[in-house]
């Protein structure tokens, strides 16, 4: 593995366990948390539009809204309009603990930029969303890993 991908894959990890430890009293897994996050954002959002948003496969949002619904953070229905498409909304038990997500959020972010002068922390967060931007466009776009994007 190429020893940025590296960092960015152990930065990742890290942050799950951080979240799992910040938040164990809840039952939330720390990869769970996006998904939360995601259906706060946009209640009533279908498996598939979650999926495409969380840029994950369909077969894991099934896995982990299943475990959530389990949990009672979040709710599914069958869409009104097309009755082989799931709605899922969050739950009040979600909105109770979305303060302390962030707050994760925001402490691990924090914590890991602590050294970091004003500009050096505007300058990742530049640079993190140029490769964000690009990652996601490469997803969306399916082009080669070796071909230039133009609107990047």
């Amino acid at each position: 593995m190429h020893p940025f991908m590296q960092q960015i894959s152990i930065t990742y990890r890290c942050a799950m366990r951080f979240r799992e430890k910040e938040l164990a009293d809840t039952g939330l897994a720390g990869c769970q948390t996006p998904y939360l996050t995601a259906l706060c954002r946009r209640p009533g959002i279908t498996q598939e539009e979650l999926a495409q948003e969380l840029s994950v496969n369909k077969s894991s949002v099934t896995r982990q809204l299943c475990s959530l619904e389990e949990n009672g953070y979040v709710r599914r229905e069958a869409s009104p309009c097309d009755r082989r498409s799931l709605l899922v909304y969050p739950t009040e038990k979600t909105y109770a603990v979305m303060g302390r997500i962030f707050s994760c959020y925001g402490e691990w972010n924090e914590y890991l930029t602590q050294d970091f002068t004003d500009g050096e922390k505007a300058e990742l967060s530049r640079l993190m969303l140029r490769i964000a931007d690009r990652a996601a466009a490469y997803v969306k776009g399916g082009s080669s890993a070796c071909e230039p994007l133009d609107t990047i």
